[in-house]
């Protein structure tokens, strides 16, 4: 995976990426003489999320970037040093703003691995080093490692659903919790055991293989189904999946059949159609009858709609004959616990 740095994202200093009570509290520090004090903390979950044993550490190259460049700009000074209380008056002194101007982190941190399993208070970081340095940093590390280990970990939950022989594919940008969610859960979705992503710019950031299909829009721009195939087909005649389900989904797979034969004609292969709808267990299997039926047994089917690691089983025991799982929602945003509750102690 590309080592894109956290930091590289973002244009301030990511100093004030905290909660203001770890300001007031270094302030509180300083002021008392503590703020050089040998301290050690440690970030840990209690429970492992999604009602499971264990959860798969994540985030840390990105926690790493930030402790590496951790510094007060001009801008942040100048921001904290407006800040002020109830009595208006200012809540750092300049004396203390002089001195997180020059703060450079030395703290040591040891870490697990990521990709690491992990389970319940076991430290995934610990950091040791002055007091002040090792307290400013909490808030940061929690917001990175806590959400990377959730997605990270649910992604391996899918993959052990889908099994080792099937494609994982993460397509849930579009219902992310923002860009940094989407990006965040990209990345962290590939390190838990996701093949690729459709997130094009995290596949630039983060070296992250970048997979798609087409919309239904394609197919309803062309009005005729076979025709936005073909069309599409064209436009890349050695890398098309077909989404078939715009109209009637069987119809929809006669419909790329017929376009992959005349594909073949033309010395090309159809890669795989998507389904998105409906029953997929009953669909996924007729669908492959009828593209063995016509000697396209090397297409693969791609299927989409709210998948989570529990469908992903039900549909296997089923009999679903599907190659692909593209998983969005659910796996982005960790959907059934959208908090992994680590804690810095």
């Amino acid at each position: 995976m590309s080592p894109t740095p956290l930091t590289g994202l973002y244009r301030p200093s990511l100093a004030l990426l905290t909660d203001l009570y770890q300001l007031t509290m270094a302030y509180g520090y300083w002021r008392a003489g503590l703020h050089e004090r040998e301290a050690v903390f440690h970030l840990y979950f209690r429970k492992a999320p999604f009602e499971g044993g264990y959860a798969v550490a994540a985030g840390l190259a990105l926690a790493v970037d930030y402790l590496q460049n951790l510094r007060f700009e001009d801008e942040d000074i100048s921001y904290l040093a407006s800040l002020k209380g109830s009595q208006d008056a200012r809540l750092f002194p300049d004396e203390f703003l002089a001195y997180l101007r020059d703060l450079k982190f030395t703290c040591d941190v040891d870490a697990v691995a990521e990709g690491t399993v992990v389970f319940g208070n076991e430290p995934l970081v610990r950091v040791q080093g002055p007091l002040l340095q090792a307290q400013l940093v909490e808030t940061a590390l929690l917001t990175v490692i806590n959400f990377q280990t959730l997605v990270a970990t649910k992604a391996a939950r899918v993959r052990d659903a889908a099994g080792p022989e099937a494609t994982v594919l993460e397509f849930g940008l579009r219902r992310a919790q923002g860009p940094d969610g989407g990006l965040g859960a990209a990345r962290a979705a590939y390190l838990g055991g996701a093949d690729g992503t459709s997130n094009v710019l995290a596949g630039r950031l983060y070296g992250i293989p970048v997979r798609g299909t087409h919309a239904h829009s394609w197919v309803q721009a062309f009005g005729d189904e076979k025709q936005a195939f073909a069309a599409y087909a064209d436009a890349f005649p050695d890398d098309s999946t077909f989404l078939v389900d715009t109209y009637d989904t069987l119809d929809g797979v006669r419909h790329a059949i017929g376009v992959a034969l005349d594909m073949r004609q033309h010395g090309h292969e159809l890669g795989g159609i998507r389904l998105d709808s409906g029953d997929l267990a009953y669909l996924s299997k007729e669908a492959r009858k009828l593209l063995d039926a016509a000697g396209l047994e090397k297409v693969r089917i791609v299927v989409s709609n709210d998948l989570e690691e529990n469908l992903i089983a039900s549909l296997r025991q089923q009999g679903a004959r599907i190659d692909v799982w593209a998983v969005g929602t659910q796996l982005v945003t960790a959907y059934n616990q959208p908090a992994l509750g680590g804690v810095y102690k």
